[in-house]
């Protein structure tokens, strides 16, 4: 055999191939209902006569129902067993088989009309179909199967009727007995039915409705997870770029001056010290802030951590600070996140000045004059010397500065300025003073 043949019998059958399990599962029940509807028909077709004969009281079936094993009764009980046989048929034609089902008393009734009042028996099979129907075909396609078998059933009573009695006298008594009997062998069936798959359907829709408020808090935990892996991703590339870009250049410069001018190369060296330190508190910091064995305490960044920024900055490049107060503290009315993304901008600024104009000065500008806004500038000369290369993943600094800008609220630019430099401009909003309350003597006072 080919490999190719091989594996093509050993692989699954496809989903359309294969029966779904709720026809597999009513391949197997259907013999037994059939199974059941018979034995239970003519079970009762053997056991009312005997029945009612020993009852003293009332001796009116045991005369008018046939003898057992005499023709009319044979040919009623070949009549259940035929309907019986027909139910194996009702998972490939339901809605025939409701019609051949109700249409075999009729022909009973017409050849044995002795049968007499067991002749209702022959109701219970088409009861049992109108049920396994009903559980197959929607109701807007099974009315006229449905229409069309009650009309057998009042067809049946009335020719048993007109045969029983040799005329049609009885015609009208046994029209209406034959619409009781559709109701209860067609009608009944059919409105218990409908309360059963109502009912299926509305547990069906509430597992469903259960399993999808499920996914949804799936995906919200999904969603707030990645949006923590990004705030983790944005802190540490903040710590990473500051410190560690720091750290690489005064290892170049102390390399270059440890033979030339050795007193600076140790004061590089401490700086180098400091920086590492600075680095490992910070991590430190944020690991804490993902333990849950202990609560971790983390001092937040604010605007007026700019000035020390600026100075540990001054260790490793030239940068300097201009600050233009206004008549308020330092970056009053900004919030403090808004003030923790100011200074994550200033420092992501100030590392990428050091790398990409490692000798280039830079200034770093704080103008709080405006009493509606706050804005920072850093802005770096063209650089003089050629800049160190950059890793693969550069510019997540400066979607790490739109992402924060955009969360509070603030104005980000950046770009070249017209000298060959570049400049970064953070505008943050004010948030809004409270209202004055008014004192019992009408002035007003900031509450």
């Amino acid at each position: 055999m080919a490999p190719a043949e091989h594996d093509a019998l050993r692989a699954p059958a496809t989903p359309a191939a294969q029966p779904t399990s709720d026809a597999r599962r009513a391949r197997r029940v259907d013999p037994f209902v059939a199974l059941g509807t018979a034995v239970v028909a003519l079970g009762l077709l053997l056991g009312l006569p005997p029945l009612d004969a020993a009852e003293p009281d009332t001796a009116g079936l045991a005369l008018r129902a046939a003898a057992p094993f005499t023709v009319p009764w044979a040919v009623l009980a070949l009549g259940l067993l035929a309907q019986s046989a027909a139910l194996l048929a009702v998972r490939r034609a339901a809605r025939s088989t409701l019609v051949v089902v109700a249409a075999i008393p009729v022909v009973v009734a017409g050849l044995a009309p002795a049968s007499a009042d067991l002749f209702d028996l022959t109701a219970l099979p088409i009861a049992v179909a109108v049920v396994l129907t009903a559980a197959r075909v929607p109701l807007v396609r099974l009315w006229p199967a449905l229409v069309t078998a009650a009309v057998l059933v009042v067809v049946g009573e009335g020719a048993l009727a007109t045969n029983a009695s040799g005329s049609a006298d009885g015609l009208t008594g046994a029209l209406g007995q034959g619409v009781l009997q559709a109701v209860g062998a067609v009608g009944l069936p059919l409105l218990v039915t409908l309360v059963v798959l109502s009912r299926r359907e509305v547990r069906v829709a509430r597992t469903a409705e259960a399993s999808a408020v499920n996914r949804e808090q799936d995906a919200l935990v999904d969603a707030a997870v990645s949006r923590e892996r990004a705030a983790m991703a944005r802190e540490l590339h903040d710590i990473a770029a500051h410190h560690l870009s720091g750290i690489a250049l005064m290892a170049a410069v102390i390399d270059r001056q440890i033979d030339a001018d050795p007193e600076r190369a140790h004061e590089g060296a401490r700086q180098v010290r400091e920086q590492s330190t600075a680095v490992l508190e910070d991590l430190r910091r944020l690991v804490g802030l993902l333990r849950d064995d202990a609560p971790a305490e983390r001092a937040v960044e604010t605007v007026a951590g700019i000035v020390d920024l600026v100075e540990r900055a001054r260790f490793r490049s030239d940068v300097r600070l201009d600050v233009l107060p206004g008549d308020r503290p330092l970056a009053d009315g900004v919030g403090p996140l808004a003030q923790l993304a100011a200074y994550r901008t200033v420092q992501e600024a100030l590392a990428n000045a050091a790398l990409h104009a490692p000798s280039a000065p830079c200034t770093v500008t704080i103008d709080d004059r405006d009493a509606t806004r706050v804005v920072i500038r850093v802005e770096n000369a063209p650089a003089t010397v050629p800049a160190a290369g950059t890793s693969p993943s550069g510019g997540n600094g400066l979607r790490g500065m739109r992402e924060r800008a955009d969360l509070v609220g603030a104005r980000l630019q950046t770009g070249p300025t017209a000298t060959g430099g570049w400049l970064v401009e953070l505008a943050l909003g004010r948030e809004a003073p409270a209202a004055p309350a008014q004192t019992a003597d009408g002035t007003g006072v900031v509450a």
